[in-house]
């Protein structure tokens, strides 16, 4: 079987290793626009993963472990009304050492490309690494895929791992525009325990703090701040009032731990997803299938099991047809309800009816260990 894989992100790449160890008779080609002399370290977006995504790249030997900072408690609680309410999940309670690790974009994918390049070297004639060759088009054929990468090639099944930010996507078949804006940065906080990720609900959106790896001994967090477009109280501020602003809307001991909040960049929100992952021999994942809000941080991880779903589909039978198949019907349940459940919590920003719906479920957690222990396992691993 030839297999194309279209674009060397973490989806991509992941894809393409998996390939390689559980169908050792493929031969698999990855494309990317990006030139091989590209800076990969110099991406500075950070990246969530939960456990699941986690021990998938460690089994693969494609995890930066010494760049990655474990998250060992999330703490989730909303602005009053509703705000004493400040629910707990630790890795400690579930049994395992981390409920997922936060990482910068560019040492992740740095390792996999690593990897990746080791397995070219290893099997030339099975794994290859075009960079450099964007994918123009690609053409269904009967049993195949024409593949036009400046020279068009035909393959048994061609699959797109490239999709990129809300902004930046053509239409797909579920479109919703959030009207909000994501603002993305770092900030520094006064020592404290590691290992603890926030998720403070807003009348405005979600703030996320999230550990980074803190090398120097600073502790710092990755910021994804949430709020309208139509009337953003960020985007006029200077460093000194947006940190103002953000102690105002974090719980008392957190704002009070914040010494500092570095610049931030602004990204459109919106849901884009296609229908179903498969049509024909052209298969989605990742962010060509789905772009989420980052209100849950799932996108990442569900293009992970994207990826190891249809390799273990094609592994189970050489029919790729079948495969397909069993891909579409495997993945839908846990796509679509991490998809209708970002969704609904993203939108209910705006529907002030939710605010007390979301602070009784807050607190319904906070009593009850059993829901607890539901949530952690559902954002450790997805729907099963």
């Amino acid at each position: 079987m030839r297999l194309a894989v279209i674009g060397a992100g973490p989806v991509g790449l992941t894809l393409a290793l998996l390939a390689a160890r559980h169908l050792p008779q493929a031969q698999v080609c990855v494309f990317d626009a990006r030139p091989p002399t590209a800076d990969l370290g110099a991406d500075p977006r950070t990246l969530a993963l939960a456990l699941g995504s986690v021990q998938l790249l460690q089994s693969l030997a494609a995890w930066p472990a010494d760049a990655a900072a474990p998250i060992t408690e999330v703490r989730v609680s909303q602005t009053p009304p509703g705000g004493a309410v400040d629910v707990r999940l630790r890795a400690a309670e579930e049994g395992v050492p981390m409920l997922g690790a936060v990482l910068r974009y560019g040492p992740l994918l740095d390792a996999l490309q690593t990897a990746w390049q080791a397995e070219c070297a290893r099997r030339p004639a099975k794994a290859l690494l075009r960079l450099g060759q964007p994918v123009a088009g690609l053409k269904d054929l009967a049993g195949g895929v024409e593949v036009d990468a400046g020279i068009a090639e035909v393959f048994d099944l061609a699959v797109v791992a490239e999709g990129g930010v809300f902004g930046q996507q053509a239409r797909k078949a579920l479109q919703r525009d959030y009207g909000q804006t994501a603002w993305v940065g770092e900030v520094t906080l006064a020592p404290g325990p590691a290992g603890v990720a926030i998720e403070r609900f807003t009348r405005g959106g979600p703030i996320a703090l999230l550990p980074l790896p803190s090398p120097d001994g600073n502790r710092r967090a990755a910021l994804v701040w949430c709020v309208a477009q139509a009337d953003d109280p960020v985007a006029a501020l200077d460093d000194a009032q947006r940190l103002a602003l953000l102690r105002q809307r974090l719980p008392a001991d957190v704002a009070a731990a914040l010494t500092a909040i570095g610049p931030l960049q602004a990204f459109a929100l919106g849901l884009a997803a296609e229908a179903t992952l498969v049509r024909g021999r052209q298969v989605r994942i990742g962010n060509a299938a789905q772009t989420l809000h980052p209100v849950a941080g799932q996108g990442l991880n569900l293009g992970l099991r994207d990826a190891h779903t249809l390799v273990d589909a094609l592994r189970r039978t050489p029919d790729v047809d079948a495969a397909l198949a069993r891909l579409a019907w495997r993945r839908a349940p846990d796509r679509w309800r991490t998809i209708l459940a970002t969704d609904l919590l993203a939108r209910g920003f705006t529907w002030p009816g939710l605010w007390g719906l979301r602070g009784a479920g807050l607190a319904a957690l906070q009593a009850i260990p059993a829901l607890r222990s539901a949530l952690a396992r559902q954002m450790m691993y997805g729907w099963r």
